[in-house]
């Protein structure tokens, strides 16, 4: 699920609302472990581009 999740990701990329909205599904759909590896990776492939939604999904996680 982790790789697919990827693969959106980067297809929607373009697109901030759409990004948002598909990291939030991932968050909610994927285990613990694999939202830390989420988390590193969209840091490194999007945290130029999309930081602000990056960091307001994931806090959002760490506050549930």
């Amino acid at each position: 699920m982790l790789e697919h999740q990827k693969i959106v990701l980067q297809n929607v990329s373009h697109n901030k609302e759409l990004f948002a909205k598909e990291l939030k599904k991932s968050v909610i759909w994927l285990k613990s472990h694999e939202v830390y590896s989420l988390y590193k990776w969209v840091n490194e492939n999007f945290g130029e581009t999309h930081n602000d939604v990056i960091q307001e999904v994931f806090s959002l996680k760490v506050s549930i």
